[in-house]
């Protein structure tokens, strides 16, 4: 057969060992912050995280959510529903 090894299901190729792109879903913690710097200012915006409570994350305070390993997008998500940005911020 054509790109197997002898006596393997499966040739593992150096695309298989790379790590996955990021999707669309995903964001990273930098852009999550930054964010919430751009809307709610940096002297602010962790004190707000630290302290608002949102039902849209279970009822969990923005930090709570990420450091229980919510994904950014889905915690920057709940954040603009909260604060009623407008869709370009989504």
């Amino acid at each position: 057969m054509v790109g197997r090894a002898p006596n393997s299901h499966r040739v593992l190729r150096r695309e298989h060992l790379v790590a996955p792109v990021e999707t669309s879903a995903s964001m990273r913690l930098t852009e999550f912050w930054a964010r919430m710097d751009r809307h709610l200012g940096p002297a602010y915006s962790r004190t707000w995280a630290e302290t608002q409570v949102l039902s849209e994350l279970g009822g969990r305070t923005v930090v709570e959510a990420l450091d229980q390993g919510e994904n950014p997008k889905t915690v920057w998500r709940a954040v603009w529903a909260h604060l009623q940005l407008p869709a370009s911020e989504r």
